[in-house]
């Protein structure tokens, strides 16, 4: 039984009434001009309690807006996260298929995916965090706006799941050993974005929040301070956010990426 505001019940209403039919609404803060980041994180939460009850598992989580190189461009100046569920996951393993006609306004993010085998709590340091982690994957996040125009303030992006539409993750790479390498490769890989062949953008590692350990630091310490989260925890899959701009995507489009400075595999994804 949720025992949420009724501002919090209306809100995950409106939001799951959305993502359910395909499609968007107003932002909420445009309904409610003090509805803060906090009210949008038990918005959050109300949302994931009613798909899990539906029937959905959330098996890991996702970071937004750890690229700060875009904070401008959407007028969001902080991470976001939201859940990643059995539903909205896929495992792929070279050049593939896949549909997104059920996502509202898609746009593709080439990401670090981290799988780990340990908890990861508040208070670790990188190396701490690296030592958590079992496998490391390149995959793609589809993130989908239920705001008309991608426009909305951080609060209604962790109303709305985090933006999180699906996660594609590329093969895993055991991480073992030579620690040093890892949190070297982790803090100066580069990832180069195309499209149809034709070269879209390119990232670095540093463009999110200075290496994906670095986000998961951030995203260990937010979780701490709402009462409302868990910890992560040993088995939790959790992409770190963007490396380059987040692009629209349509179906007959072919993104593809060569990655640079760590040994993940390269995504190469078709939308039908």
């Amino acid at each position: 039984m949720s025992l949420c505001s009724p501002q919090t019940r209306m809100f995950a209403d409106e939001v799951l009434a959305a993502y359910r039919s395909r499609r968007q609404i107003g932002p909420l803060t445009s309904l409610e001009p003090t509805f803060s980041v906090a009210d949008g994180e038990k918005v959050g939460h109300e949302v994931a309690r009613r798909r899990v009850a539906a029937g959905e598992r959330i098996i890991g989580r996702k970071i937004g807006f750890t690229n700060r190189t875009i904070w401008a461009e959407y007028g969001v100046y902080s991470p976001i996260w939201g859940p990643v569920y059995d539903t909205t996951f896929r495992d792929v393993d070279g050049p593939t298929t896949v549909a997104i006609g059920h996502l509202v306004e898609p746009r593709i993010e080439p990401e670090i995916v981290l799988g780990f085998k340990a908890p990861v709590t508040a208070g670790m340091d990188e190396r701490a965090i690296l030592g958590a982690v079992g496998w490391v994957a390149h995959g793609f996040e589809i993130v989908q706006s239920l705001f008309p125009g991608w426009r909305f303030q951080g609060a209604d992006c962790q109303a709305a799941f985090g933006l999180h539409g699906a996660l594609f993750c590329g093969p895993r790479i055991e991480v073992e050993g030579d620690a040093e390498g890892w949190l070297k490769a982790l803090t100066t890989f580069s990832i180069t974005l195309y499209r149809n062949g034709e070269r879209i953008d390119q990232g670095v590692a540093a463009n999110v929040l200075d290496g994906p350990l670095s986000a998961m630091r951030h995203l260990a310490g937010v979780l701490a301070a709402d009462p409302l989260a868990s910890p992560i925890a040993a088995g939790e899959i959790i992409t770190t956010g963007t490396v380059t701009r987040a692009f629209p995507v349509a179906a007959g489009e072919t993104w593809s990426t060569e990655v640079e400075g760590i040994a993940v595999k390269p995504m190469s994804l078709t939308f039908g």
